[in-house]
């Protein structure tokens, strides 16, 4: 989760790593800057993408969207998922974000919300995250 591994009794299922935070980031980045969405770059149609590092994707896509000189003011991200509780990754997860972007982690807000026992996030049979990123031109 957020390009940091934490222990759990399940893993999630993607077509690559299944990072939802990291996806979810991706898409905000190119969004953000009008670009087309993480499925157009990087397909699950394409064997290329299976089991890739969700790091290396978000790289990809923040190279693009800084080279039409775009500058990150910060990203706020909430993850839904009801175990492992986040908290005590939060710190790893962040600073791992900003090595990936080159930002600093004061710049990147991290929540997690839990389904408190009900549907399908209470039971543990999803996990999703969203994410908002302000860009500046630079």
């Amino acid at each position: 989760m957020g390009g940091v591994d934490i222990p759990g009794d399940f893993h999630l299922i993607g077509h690559s790593d299944a990072d939802v935070l990291l996806h979810a980031i991706t898409d905000a980045i190119l969004g953000a800057a009008g670009l087309e969405d993480i499925g157009q770059l990087f397909p699950d149609t394409s064997a290329e993408n299976k089991n890739r590092d969700s790091a290396e994707m978000l790289a990809m896509a923040w190279e693009q969207v800084a080279s039409r000189r775009y500058a990150i003011v910060n990203i706020d991200c909430v993850i839904r998922l009801e175990r492992p509780k986040l908290s005590p990754h939060k710190s790893a997860i962040r600073e791992r974000i900003a090595r990936i972007l080159g930002i600093a982690p004061e710049q990147i807000s991290l929540k997690g919300k839990t389904g408190e026992s009900i549907g399908d996030i209470g039971l543990s049979r999803l996990c999703e995250a969203h994410c908002v990123v302000l860009l500046q031109r630079s």
